[in-house]
């Protein structure tokens, strides 16, 4: 199972009922957080999920409105008794920028490893999942990110017997060893079927809409994406400031053939999101005008 909570869901400032970008994703007793908005320590707290157990942190890029509770929070970690490494991911400068928050958080009881990627796609193993991000298009270096869970395929007796693994293998090889026995080694395609159907969430922001934000988001179960303006009219403002409206985020969920899309990282401007999500729902009837702490739990299909 992968947990998924949209901790804030506000774009350039806070307002008294919705705070700025954050999203946490739990799976297998690790935690995933994507941005660090103001306010987001305290909606982890509201939700009742744990601290202790962020392992991971994905920076879509430097804007206050996606950083500005980053100090906060890895003093929160910290509090939590965490003497694990923690992992930041982010684009180039990220070691300058999380050093420079630092300075009102400089002592902490676990080690920080920053990484900076760059190019148009990356992918990485993090948290147990794999993390696939994408270059956005934003009047800053910005990018998307995917989070994948990948699901071997069921246990085919048969085909153990057929490779001639031995009854006594089966057990570590399906737990993902390899194994050495008796002069011979085994790997887990041994005994295999074909791999299954598994989990992924597709996250991006602050971005105009780009082709490879569809091929990122293809066949996503769950599709987070920035609906900065919903009023009729927005899109010349849209296009200026390099956002996006609830219409052109629905048109990417509808090509890239996702499940359900919830639309984030509205404007201070757009008090009501959900009075304007007939216009999403008209292009793509899964859509959701998503709200602080909105929390869904994705489970594979069998």
């Amino acid at each position: 199972m992968l947990d998924i909570c949209l901790l804030g869901t506000g774009g350039m400032m806070p307002l008294p009922s919705r705070r700025l970008t954050a999203l946490m994703a739990r799976y297998n007793g690790s935690s995933i957080l994507i941005d660090c908005g103001e306010g987001t320590q305290v909606a982890i707290r509201e939700q009742g999920w744990s601290f202790h157990d962020i392992d991971v942190i994905l920076l879509t890029h430097f804007h206050a409105d996606h950083v500005s509770g980053l100090p906060g929070l890895l003093l929160s970690i910290g509090n939590a008794q965490r003497t694990e490494p923690l992992y930041i991911y982010g684009p180039k400068g990220a070691a300058r920028i999380v050093g420079a928050l630092r300075t009102i958080a400089p002592e902490l009881p676990y080690d920080i490893y920053i990484n900076e990627i760059g190019g148009d796609k990356t992918a990485f193993e993090a948290g147990g999942c794999r993390i696939e991000a994408f270059r956005l298009n934003h009047n800053v270096v910005c990018y998307g990110y995917s989070i994948v869970v990948e699901r071997a395929g069921k246990f085919d007796p048969e085909k153990a017997k057929a490779n001639d693994v031995p009854l006594k293998c089966w057990s570590r090889l399906q737990k993902g060893e390899e194994v050495d026995f008796e002069g011979r080694h085994y790997t887990q395609d041994m005994i295999l079927g074909p791999a299954r159907k598994g989990l992924k969430v597709t996250y991006c922001t602050d971005t105009r809409p780009v082709a490879g934000i569809v091929t990122a988001a293809k066949n996503a179960d769950l599709f987070i994406c920035e609906g900065m303006y919903g009023e009729e009219g927005s899109e010349d403002k849209a296009r200026e400031h390099k956002h996006m409206t609830f219409a052109e985020a629905a048109t990417l969920a509808k090509k890239a053939n996702v499940r359900k899309l919830w639309l984030t990282h509205y404007s201070p401007s757009l008090v009501r999101a959900k009075d304007y999500i007939g216009v999403a729902t008209a292009i793509f009837p899964g859509a959701w005008a998503a709200r602080d702490l909105e929390s869904l739990t994705l489970k594979f299909e069998d």
